[in-house]
């Protein structure tokens, strides 16, 4: 008996750790998606906040010389992350869709209008910084 309760400890083990590996591996870093020495600013006008995990996301449109509109989307923390930084889900951040804004981001690596959110400035002067470490992890560094 004690034979076949060792073996199954193992295999239950080893059934523990495959189903750990799988979501582990799946969490991309930052310094894949996005270039960490490179910053980007953009401002425009909210077109869509989405409060979800595991990561948040900011919709800007950006109005450009010629006068077209571009869509910029941008990559935020975690809802707990934000959450602790003042922007909540219950009211959307204090963000809505028209409101004015000034965006600072690590650009995304493979060119598109996407980015890592660093710091979000509201026309009404709330400033929000954030940064980012290796693990994707977005934390408030000043308000």
């Amino acid at each position: 008996m004690t034979r076949f309760r060792m073996r199954g400890a193992l295999v239950t083990a080893l059934l523990c750790a495959l189903a750990w590996a799988g979501p582990v591996s799946a969490h991309h870093s930052i310094q894949s998606q996005f270039d960490i020495h490179r910053s980007v600013s953009v401002s425009g006008t909210v077109a869509k906040v989405e409060f979800i995990n595991p990561h948040s996301y900011l919709t800007v449109n950006v109005k450009s010389a010629d006068g077209t509109i571009q869509k910029w989307a941008f990559e935020m923390g975690a809802l707990g992350n934000l959450r602790r930084a003042g922007l909540s889900r219950t009211d959307r951040g204090g963000l809505k869709a028209g409101d004015e804004v000034t965006i600072t981001a690590l650009p995304a690596r493979d060119g598109s209008n996407s980015g890592l959110l660093q710091e979000l400035k509201i026309a009404d002067g709330r400033v929000y910084k954030f940064s980012a470490d290796a693990a994707g992890n977005v934390e408030q560094t000043g308000r």
